[in-house]
This record gives structure tokens, sequence and C-alpha cells, in this order.
């Protein structure tokens, strides 16, 4: 793999854009889009629409279904969802790349944190400016860099951006699915690991509720008559929590429990909610095998319980195909000077649904930054070209045949027959 003339100038080019590619992802964080925001998703989606119409192909909506959504009265209701963006061009080039991002926070409408500032040191604090509005500004000019390059005729692309990747993309899973089957290799804009190191294996994740229902009754009164739903809430807790450390790499986070009454009130419903993280599939089958046992065990007169959610998504392994793509890579990286590394996380992300369907993925190729989630998030500015000039030399060299986007997403359909 070498640099020639063609790829200097789509470098040199993105060497120009730091300015915009920062200030674009910066305005972008201004915008509160909070998984649950609808208002702000609904902003945030078409400020992305009239960003990515630059591209040779104009970008439309996809609408998704609205999603199953447990309360704390343990009643299901549904959660509503914008569109994702989808953005198709040249589906008949030879090579296709799948590149996907999410538009949606952890950050609520109520947030305190809604806005960018420069930290001392230098780096950018802010929401949603590592994960991930500054790996989707890299992505969007990454592409019209690669637009720029005499072979970009040979890579066509479809662009995914959703609303719900926070929240398990639950409702763009069945599109990232199909977007998955119709590619070679996929590219993700999650921020680089803390270190700046690239995800190479991924844990699985599963989100669930347990609606727990007793009886009520008077607590001076009627004491006994009463099932108390919290009490039987905790013992399943307890349960579950048990889980950790029967299996290796498999955990069980006892996230929340949902219940209660007036103090003179025995209460009659409670919810546990609960998060698994497992290395394989088999370590998820066990899990749920697990789980049902612990449900069916609420047998007691008068209690009854109902589990509710499921696997969103499925463990990542770093197999063969995977190494010979995160290979490429890091030749791609030593041409820009970049020394590519890479380590397995307890992370999830769509890479994970990306590698379900078939398609070697890369899924950090976002900004380099830290403090996800929390209110000390923050990206080097730096690392802005730099991961654009990434993806646009992994593009150019998809084009030219020096990576073999063909020959990856073979290579894991090979490994799938063999298991």
């Amino acid at each position: 793999m070498r640099l020639n003339d063609e790829d200097r100038a789509v470098l040199d080019h993105l060497a120009t854009q730091g300015a915009l590619i920062i200030d674009r992802a910066v305005a972008w964080c201004a915008i509160n889009s909070g998984s649950r925001h609808l208002v702000g998703l609904a902003r945030q989606r078409q400020i992305l629409l009239d960003a990515f119409s630059n591209l040779p192909a104009a970008p439309t909506d996809i609408p998704l279904a609205a999603s199953p959504e447990v309360g704390a009265d343990g009643k299901v209701g549904e959660q509503a969802h914008p569109s994702a963006i989808a953005v198709v061009v040249r589906p008949e080039a030879p090579v296709q790349v799948v590149l996907t991002g999410h538009y949606d926070t952890v950050y609520p409408e109520t947030s305190g944190f809604q806005t960018v500032s420069t930290r001392p040191d230098g780096a950018l604090h802010g929401p949603g400016i590592a994960d991930m509005k500054g790996g989707i500004s890299v992505m969007l000019a990454a592409l019209e860099a690669f637009e720029r390059h005499p072979l970009a005729h040979r890579v066509g692309y479809r662009v995914l951006l959703s609303p719900d990747e926070e929240i398990g993309s639950v409702a763009s899973a069945p599109i990232l699915a199909e977007f998955a089957r119709l590619g070679h290799v996929g590219l993700t804009y999650e921020p680089a690991l803390a270190d700046g190191s690239l995800a190479s294996a991924r844990k699985g994740s599963g989100n669930f509720h347990i609606v727990v229902h007793g009886r009520a009754a008077h607590a001076g009164r009627d004491f006994a008559a009463g099932r108390n739903a919290v009490m039987e809430a905790a013992r399943i807790a307890q349960a579950l929590h048990a889980l950790n450390g029967q299996r290796d790499g498999v955990t069980c986070n006892i996230a929340k429990i949902d219940g209660g009454s007036p103090l003179n009130m025995v209460p009659d419903v409670a919810v546990v909610r609960f998060n698994v993280r497992f290395p394989a599939a088999e370590d998820a089958a066990w899990f749920e095998g697990q789980v049902d046992g612990i449900v069916a065990s609420v047998t007691g007169d008068g209690l009854h319980a109902h589990l509710h959610g499921r696997i969103t998504r499925g463990a990542k392994p770093f197999n063969a195909a995977q190494q010979r793509l995160f290979g490429a890579v890091k030749a791609a990286g030593a041409l820009l000077g970049q020394e590519i590394a890479w380590k397995p996380s307890g992370g999830v992300c769509e890479g994970n649904n990306l590698f379900a369907s078939g398609l070697p993925n890369v899924d950090t190729l976002g900004v380099r930054g830290g403090d996800i989630h929390s209110e000390a998030e923050h990206a080097w500015p730096d690392s802005f070209v730099e991961r654009a000039q990434l993806s646009a030399l992994i593009l150019m060299k998809l084009a030219s045949g020096e990576i073999d986007g063909p020959a990856l997403r073979a290579a894991m359909t090979d490994l799938a027959e063999t298991v």
C-alpha cells in the first residue's frame, strides 16, 4: 500500500478543513438530542439532512416504528422515534461500504450539560462532541473529500444515521441489518477508546425488565393479606446479581428498581431493570436460561412476574476477517504517520449489529476523546482532521483495490459456514 498524487491531493484538502469540521460538530452539540427528546432529535435530523445534501445523492428519511417501553407502573407503552437518515450513493459500484452513526446522545432535555467549551488543556468539552456528533462530522468530511478522488466511482456507499443507538438501536436494528447485508466493509464513527485505540472484540448486550405484581393491602389493618412486590423485586435482584462470577466474562448489572407506595400500604407493583454483557452467543443463551428460571421461581400466593426485553446486540469477536480488516487500517494509518492500535471493549455499538449480519467493520473511527456518557465528555481538536484523513484513505484504498473489500466480506462468509 502506498500514497499516490491523487491520494495526497485529497489528504491535503482535508488538512485545510479542520476548523470547518470542528465548528460544525460544535454547532450540532448545541442541539439537545437526547434519545427521548423528540423535538430536539427532529431539529438535529433536519440539520443533518441539510449537511449531507452535499453528497452525490440526496439524503432520505427512513421512518422507524415505535418500540415497547415498560413504565414505572409495570405497564407496557410505546416509545416513538424520529426517522433515521439514509444516503445511498452508487449502489451499482463494485465495492460497497456501509457507514453508520447516531445522532442521539445520552443527555436528556433537562440536562445542564448543553454547550461546548474549551478546557485549559485544549480539549473540547461538551455533550456529544465525542459520542458522536464529532464522529458524524468526521464521516461527512471524509466522504466529501473522497468524492474528489478519480477512483471514487469504484466505491458505492450507504450512510445510516440513527436516532436510537444510545437506547440499544431497538428501532433501527432492522435497517442496520438490511444495510449490512448489502455491503463489503462497514465503518462506524464511535469515538476511539480513551487512549486512541480502536475497539477490536466487543461483548454483546441485552436490556431486560422484570415486572413483579403483588397484592396491595393496608400496612396496619391488613398487613398479612398483602404481597409485597418491592420485597420480591429485591429478591429477584439479588438472584440476578448472584449470576456474576458464574460464567467467565458474563456480567449482570442491576440498574434500577421502580416501585413503592405510601408508607401505610403494601406495594403491589415493582420493576427490576438490568443489563447483561457477554462474550459469546452461548453465554447469552446461558444467561437467558438463568433469567427464565428466576422469573419462574416467583410462584408465591398472590405474586407473579413477567419478563420483558431481550438481547439487543450480539457479541462481536475479533475473528480472522476482522483481523485482516484491522491490519489494512493499520497499514493505511502508517501512511499517514498514525500509529493504529486496538484492544477489546466491553462496550457495544452499531458495529455489533453490522457484524451480526456478516459485515466486517471498524466501529471506532470517530474522534479521539474520553469520558463519554458523562458531563466530562471531551474530544481532542487535532483528531478531527486525523480521523477524517484516515477514513478518506481507507475509502481510497478500497477504490484502488489495495484494500480488497469483497475478499474481506467473503472471509466473513467463509468463517460463518465453518461454524
